[in-house]
């Protein structure tokens, strides 16, 4: 029981430290040219399962959805969707800094982008993944606010659901494409929930003071 509450009180900061742990294992790993094993596996899986010429404009609409343009004009909507200035103000910072912390992750590993299997190209390097690590930041954050500010149950979790599933699609579309290794994604992934965890702490101080 005493273990199950310290779990309860500290859960925030274990996801934090676990994330951050991961994915700084893995940025090494990239950094010193190991090989990452998760990188073959999954593309093998997404290549034996998904990949066909029928898939191939869905997905690429998909990956658009975490794309630059998609997403600024979604921060220019927030403005319209909330009452609440501070809610679309918190959502453009959020946008920026993600990005910005993108861009100096990349150029710090300095990965180069997979070669073979292309079906769309990308510049720049590769690890983290842009789209993933962003989109986990942009539309987590939104499920942040889903859950902070929806009352009606059952649309909240509707809306969850459907922006997590998203979050995973955007991922899975870059290793479809061939722009990105397995490890660029999970990576992405994991830096922005740990940086979520810091953000709407935040974020929520800063909400709740405009009440």
């Amino acid at each position: 029981m005493k273990i199950n509450k310290l779990i309860g009180k500290y859960f925030k900061l274990i996801m934090l430290v676990l994330c951050l742990m991961i994915f700084f294992i893995l940025a090494i790993k990239v950094f010193n040219d190991s090989v990452v094993k998760s990188d073959a596996f999954g593309y093998r899986i997404v290549s034996n399962y998904l990949i066909s010429d029928s898939h191939t404009p869905f997905i690429k609409l998909v990956t658009n959805l975490g794309g630059t343009l998609c997403l600024i004009i979604l921060t220019i909507l927030s403005f319209l969707l909330f009452k609440n200035k501070r809610t679309g103000i918190s959502v453009t910072i959020n946008l920026i800094i993600i990005t910005l912390l993108n861009i100096v992750l990349k150029n710090i590993v300095g990965r180069a982008r997979p070669i073979d299997n292309r079906i769309i190209e990308e510049t720049g390097y590769s690890f983290p993944s842009g789209h993933s690590m962003i989109s986990m930041a942009f539309y987590g954050y939104f499920i942040y606010l889903i859950y902070k500010y929806v009352k009606s149950k059952k649309l909240k979790w509707i809306l969850i659901v459907m922006l997590e599933f998203l979050i995973i699609s955007i991922g899975i579309s870059r290793i479809y494409l061939g722009v990105h290794y397995t490890s660029d994604v999970i990576s992405g992934f994991l830096f922005s929930i740990a940086y979520l965890i810091i953000f709407t702490s935040f974020a929520n101080k800063y909400l709740d003071d405009n009440k």
